[in-house]
């Protein structure tokens, strides 16, 4: 585990990589009580989604944000960037940081990442709270169909060298002018310096990998997600935090687990929840792990 240096800097929070998994997968910390919280980001995003969320869990917990392989300042090599293959890396981070069992808190594509790390090692969870977070094989796939509502967006991702042929010296423009403006609530809750960060990481060679590989696994691996969710349904309490996306996450998680589900949905936000309402999302992530904690 080494210290690394980012072009972001807020009190508090420091910097790291560890090497896991053949990946070096970066990653933030802040607080130094209390049950330990790890923050998985989705699309188009970093670490750098929960910079406001951080300092407030941080008052009562040990928190944790990664960048996921192939996304922020985690490596980019070639290599596989499937669901599977993540949470096999937070697995060994967990292992490599001593902090399980942890308060697992994931959003959006990163859905089918921390659904196999708390299905198939659910010792590393002590909770699983998901944001605006669906599943291939419970729906999720329904985002690809354009006829239906679905986004172009996830044709783009998925199909072999078209993002790279098309968003590649274009990121400005994808993010700051469609990707953030096309599904936010709270205007002016990400700012000009939030594109400029999530632009520079996603800039860097090879800076989509991590998302072609996350949304070719959601076009592929819903039986297989089906299949985990029959055999390892989640036992531990779980958190359904909607939306922009409605009652969507909820449904979601009801169909994987037997443990106890808690719902909350938050009215006026949009899809970004972490950015646009991080003192509500907040207060809900924290009465949740306090319940959790306590029992």
């Amino acid at each position: 585990m080494n210290s690394t240096t980012s072009n972001t800097s807020i009190p508090g929070i420091t910097h790291h990589t560890a090497h896991v998994n053949g990946a070096t997968i970066h990653y933030v910390s802040a607080g130094t009580t209390g049950s330990p919280i790890l923050l998985i980001h989705g699309f188009p995003e970093t670490w750098w989604t929960f910079h406001k969320l951080i300092p407030l869990l941080a008052l009562n917990h040990r928190v944790f944000a990664v960048d996921l392989r192939g996304f922020g300042d985690s490596s980019h090599n070639e290599g596989d960037y499937d669901s599977t293959t993540s949470a096999e890396d937070l697995h060994q981070l967990i292992g490599q940081l001593g902090i399980g069992p942890v308060h697992l808190t994931g959003q959006d594509i990163s859905g089918a990442t921390v659904f196999r790390l708390a299905a198939m090692h659910p010792d590393d969870v002590r909770s699983f709270t998901a944001i605006e977070m669906g599943l291939a094989g419970f729906g999720l796939e329904s985002l690809g169909d354009i006829t239906h509502g679905g986004s172009w967006h996830i044709g783009v991702l998925a199909a072999p060298g078209i993002a790279e042929m098309l968003l590649v010296n274009h990121e400005r423009e994808f993010l700051g002018e469609w990707a953030f403006p096309s599904m936010i609530a709270v205007q002016g809750a990400i700012t000009d310096a939030d594109i400029d960060e999530f632009v520079r990481t996603y800039s860097r060679p090879g800076g989509w990998r991590g998302a072609i590989g996350l949304y070719q696994s959601m076009l592929t691996e819903g039986d297989s997600i089906k299949a985990i969710a029959q055999t390892h349904p989640l036992t531990m309490p779980v958190l359904a935090v909607g939306a922009g996306g409605g009652t969507f996450t909820e449904s979601t998680v009801r169909q994987i687990t037997t443990g106890m589900i808690q719902s909350v949905q938050l009215e006026g936000v949009g899809h970004y929840v972490a950015m646009e309402a991080p003192t509500a999302l907040s207060t809900t992530i924290l009465d949740f792990l306090e319940s959790v904690d306590r029992a």
